[in-house]
């Protein structure tokens, strides 16, 4: 945060031409005095009448249809911290341009000055009428699992945390090309975990969904093992006989990095497979830099958080999506299964050949293990994400939508953005 020229041009670009990154624009006609009674008085009380006798009906005449909630208490921003409500309300207004420009999703940021769990859900559970989805962000662990279980099992709008999922979503689809190009099966993989929080947890969940067993997780601490009284129940879960670093990366396939630089050393890389999978994504300053890595392992397959070198594991290209489809088949939950179907959906996008839109961008790319994963740029993400998380909400039974054709659905995704 220390580059004076890079913050003198973020504050006027939030600055100017007007303060903030978004604003609220009327989607219909509002030129006359016809238009004027349509709007608002006396029409508009026909559509709440309608949404009074049938309240699915506000999926009809408000824009709830399409509108998502990004909503934090500001204890866990970027790599700030714990910097409160107000202060986070930079990164969520950000959140929702990611939303809109990426997805056509539109979204409203809520910053909430309350820590307390209790108080934080009744808050979100009291607004929620508002919204067809609800972003939850920048929430600290283990806070943010228990106020994400409480209003997913309570509210009738998709709930996600989205720095527990989409990071967890992202690398699924990484490690799922990474295997494929090692030729390891899930179930005879070793994974390594250093960071315990809430994207750690997350992942380490689906992992196992593929398959993983085997699986070590560390936080600033140390092991999470046995000899351990202090986890709570989520890191709990991850416990292993494990004794120490050495012994948990001693021939082990991929290691995640969501910790602080240096949190493991080039001396752990070498006790690895030979081709090992390096995701190491703290952000700005990754725990290795990928040079570091190709010095241990120049076989390994590397993942970071930039957008500076290649396989960046980036939120969005899942969570603009992920909701775009949950939105549009008015699901009720985003499940493990509309998760694995959005990891599935990115994993196979990678290994189709680039638009020539992309390769104006990043020049020439093709599946391998400089390209696991698409870049943020492909517009096919919607398409491809959002109709898998669709239907699999619909086969999950969690729509309100009865009748949804996937190709149809698919086809107009293509149209809406031009392809």
């Amino acid at each position: 945060m220390s580059n004076p020229t890079i913050k003198e041009e973020a504050l006027e670009y939030h600055k100017f031409p007007k303060a903030g990154k978004i604003e609220i624009r009327t989607t219909k006609s509002f030129k006359n005095k016809k238009d004027l009674s349509l709007a608002y008085t006396p029409g508009v009380a026909y559509a709440c009448e309608e949404i009074k006798n049938n309240p699915q009906d506000a999926f009809l005449y408000t824009a709830k249809r399409n509108l998502v909630a990004v909503i934090s208490n500001g204890t866990a921003v970027l790599g700030l911290g714990n910097i409160g409500a107000l202060a986070s309300k930079p990164v969520m207004e950000g959140k929702a341009v990611l939303f809109k420009e990426f997805a056509k999703v539109d979204a409203f940021d809520i910053e909430v000055n309350e820590n307390d769990i209790d108080r934080f859900c009744e808050i979100v559970k009291a607004i929620s009428p508002t919204f067809g989805g609800v972003n939850l962000e920048d929430i600290k662990a283990p806070e943010c699992f228990a106020i994400e279980e409480r209003l997913a099992e309570e509210l009738d709008i998709p709930v996600m945390h989205d720095d527990q999922h989409g990071t967890a979503i992202i690398t699924t689809a990484a490690l799922i090309n990474a295997s494929e190009i090692l030729n390891i099966k899930f179930e005879d993989m070793k994974i390594v975990i250093i960071g315990a929080g809430a994207a750690a947890i997350a992942s380490a969940n689906m992992y196992k969904e593929l398959g993983v067993t085997n699986i070590v997780m560390f936080d600033s601490k140390g092991v999470l093992n046995k000899k351990r009284d202090d986890l709570n129940r989520y890191k709990k879960a991850f416990i292993s006989d494990c004794q120490d670093m050495n012994e948990a990366f001693k021939d082990a396939n991929m290691v995640l990095g969501l910790s602080k630089p240096n949190s493991f050393t080039k001396e752990h890389l070498a006790l690895m497979s030979e081709e090992p999978i390096v995701f190491t994504l703290a952000n700005p300053t990754p725990e290795l830099f990928p040079e570091d890595v190709k010095s241990v392992r120049p076989n390994a397959i590397i993942a970071t958080g930039r957008s500076d070198f290649n396989n960046q594991v980036n939120n969005v290209l899942g969570f603009p999506f992920i909701f775009r489809g949950a939105l549009d088949v008015q699901a009720l939950k985003i499940n493990m299964s509309m998760k694995l179907a959005a990891a599935n959906a990115i994993a196979t996008l990678a290994k189709e050949p680039i638009t020539d839109e992309i390769r104006e961008i990043f020049g020439e790319l093709e599946f391998g293990k400089e390209y696991i994963i698409p870049t943020p740029f492909d517009k096919r993400l919607m398409v491809e994400v959002s109709s898998a998380v669709a239907k699999s909400a619909f086969e999950s039974g969690l729509t309100r939508v009865k009748n949804y054709n996937h190709e149809e659905y698919k086809e107009s995704l293509r149209r809406s953005i031009n392809i």
